[in-house]
């Protein structure tokens, strides 16, 4: 897992957060390891991200060989507000700090991995990580966001052309292809290199396209939404701890991994940053997935078409 280790701040409709841990490699290794494979972490933090903090990725058996601390820096900070409508927000503070000075390595262990997710970085640093494996993996997938596109498009590109599945929500499908149709855009950026594609649409569930197969999955209908921040990451790290289970990733795990990885989400936004995800045990998971099971099921050909 690569990405951010960071503090966040935020307001929802529902309080102010304070300062908590946040980053997209927390969300994103967090998920993954309720699933129990081996999961590393690359990323960077500052002389305030203490050993107190990095205790508990360890605790969760995440191995941080990858993880830099830059002396004399800060760590990377971002303060938002929600508005009531959560998936539209503003961001009114983002301090880049220690990751403007982040040049990764990747440890000797990290280097055949059978699964990396890049989370949010800068696409030149993602492309500098998968330069140091030293065997492909069986699916590299690409989280990114508008940032990236509106600053350093052409160094995406090349890393988008690199990966076997991009992960990223509507509006930015959107402004990476220009398209408005969901359907046009991922074929366009299934041009550009990726085999899949996965477009989130956050309460409204997600979409996986491939090839000329499309798959559909709805969300978790939930009754608490305290914060959004981390849904996205911890989709990924879930979609990438429940794909660690199979030998081969083809359309039909990923259709499965898709659906894991929405309905571990669905416990982030219901407390504030990490601490629903800290305190989450499998057996939890693994009930929400047997109601999200009995709910979407509907044998409509038997009754209808018979």
């Amino acid at each position: 897992m690569a990405g951010t280790l960071a503090f966040d701040e935020v307001t929802t409709p529902y309080g102010h957060s304070g300062r908590m841990l946040g980053g997209s490699a927390t969300y994103l290794s967090f998920a993954a390891s309720l699933f129990g494979p081996k999961t590393g972490v690359v990323s960077v933090v500052g002389d305030d991200f203490g050993d107190e903090l990095l205790d508990k990725f360890r605790r969760r058996g995440i191995d941080l060989q990858g993880v830099q601390r830059l002396a004399g820096h800060k760590s990377f900070y971002w303060k938002g507000y929600y508005y009531e409508n959560m998936n539209r927000r503003d961001t009114l503070v983002t301090e880049v700090n220690a990751l403007e000075h982040f040049d990764p390595r990747v440890p000797a262990d990290f280097r055949r991995p059978d699964l990396v997710v890049l989370g949010n970085l800068h696409p030149a640093v993602q492309a500098r990580i998968l330069d140091q494996l030293d065997a492909r993996p069986q699916l590299i997938v690409l989280d990114t966001m508008n940032f990236w596109m509106d600053t350093a498009r052409k160094e995406l590109d090349a890393v988008i052309a690199r990966v076997d599945l991009l992960m990223l929500n509507e509006e930015e499908a959107r402004q990476l292809t220009g398209e408005f149709s969901i359907i046009t855009a991922a074929k366009h950026i299934m041009q550009m290199g990726p085999d899949y594609v996965v477009i989130k649409r956050g309460e409204y569930g997600s979409l996986l396209f491939h090839a000329d197969a499309v798959f559909m999955a709805p969300a978790y209908p939930l009754e608490v939404f305290r914060d959004p921040t981390g849904a996205g990451d911890t989709f990924a790290g879930g979609f990438a701890g429940h794909l660690s289970r199979y030998e081969s990733f083809g359309f039909n795990e990923l259709k499965d991994a898709i659906i894991c990885g929405a309905n571990l989400a669905s416990f982030t936004v219901e407390d504030f940053g990490t601490r629903r995800l800290e305190n989450l045990h499998r057996d939890e998971l693994r009930e929400r997935m047997r109601k999200f099971v009995e709910i979407t099921h509907y044998p409509m050909l038997e009754r209808v078409y018979e």
